[in-house]
């Protein structure tokens, strides 16, 4: 039985790991060519290799997605290697530092700004352009619950997810003539994407934020992704996704 995405081409940032590896995977489970883009090439060859195992097909792209060039490079890789773009997700991020707002390093906050922010915008600049040639598509920007909500430890991530929420809205209204959806999904405390120097408490703590009393896994969030990109979701564009087990609705 064919699947949803089925000779569609897909571009995945960050998709060396956690969310980005998922919905990756998801993708090339249900027929699409998948063009990953990582900084960490060893995780995407991981990622890659169990895609071909599957019987999928990652194309593996190291990139910096905080570089305009960059991303310009993996847009062309796709419609030059594949013959258009149909999908995207603009997923790549990084937490950043913690502290009060006087307390940010002016370095540090550029940093998350430029991948977690600009990258986004590079992508759908890109991708825009190329969905168009296509004949549209559906783009998929990964923000995160705290693009919904504040969080005051976490300035800059906070900002720049925020940021993710509204660059989507407005691509969305100008785009939609177009043919092409663009919507933003919003995970919760996902396990994996935890630093490894997370205490059992702390996560205890992460749990009993959630009404669901749980974390979620990249799976769970990569699920409301995929329906976003597939026609199911035909109608909805503009939208915010959460995936958080609750967090946000209390």
């Amino acid at each position: 039985m064919p699947g949803r995405f089925e000779k569609q081409v897909a571009i995945v940032t960050g998709a060396g790991s956690g969310i980005g590896a998922a919905i990756a995977r998801g993708l090339a489970a249900e027929g699409a060519v998948v063009v990953g883009v990582d900084i960490d090439e060893t995780r995407l060859h991981n990622v890659e290799r169990r895609i071909e195992i599957a019987g999928g097909l990652l194309i593996p792209v190291i990139e910096d997605v905080s570089d305009p060039a960059a991303v310009e490079r993996v847009v062309a890789t796709a419609v030059e290697r594949r013959g258009g773009l149909h999908l995207a997700v603009n997923n790549a991020g990084i937490a950043g530092p913690h502290g009060l707002v006087h307390e940010i390093e002016l370095d540090a906050w550029k940093r998350v700004i430029d991948v977690d922010l600009n990258s986004v915008f590079y992508g759908m600049k890109y991708e825009g352009a190329a969905m168009i040639e296509s004949g549209g598509g559906s783009i998929v920007n990964v923000s995160s619950l705290l693009g919904l909500v504040g969080d005051g430890d976490s300035v800059a991530y906070t900002a720049a997810k925020h940021g993710v929420t509204g660059l989507t809205k407005a691509a969305a209204a100008g785009y939609a003539q177009h043919g092409i959806r663009v919507n933003s999904v919003h995970p919760g405390w996902v396990d994996t994407a935890l630093p490894t120097h997370t205490t059992r408490a702390e996560r205890e703590v992460l749990k009993q934020r959630n009404p669901m009393g749980r974390l979620g896994t990249p799976e769970e969030a990569a699920a409301v992704v995929l329906f976003l990109l597939s026609d199911a979701a035909s109608f909805v564009t503009g939208a915010q996704y959460t995936a958080d087990g609750g967090y946000t609705a209390v």
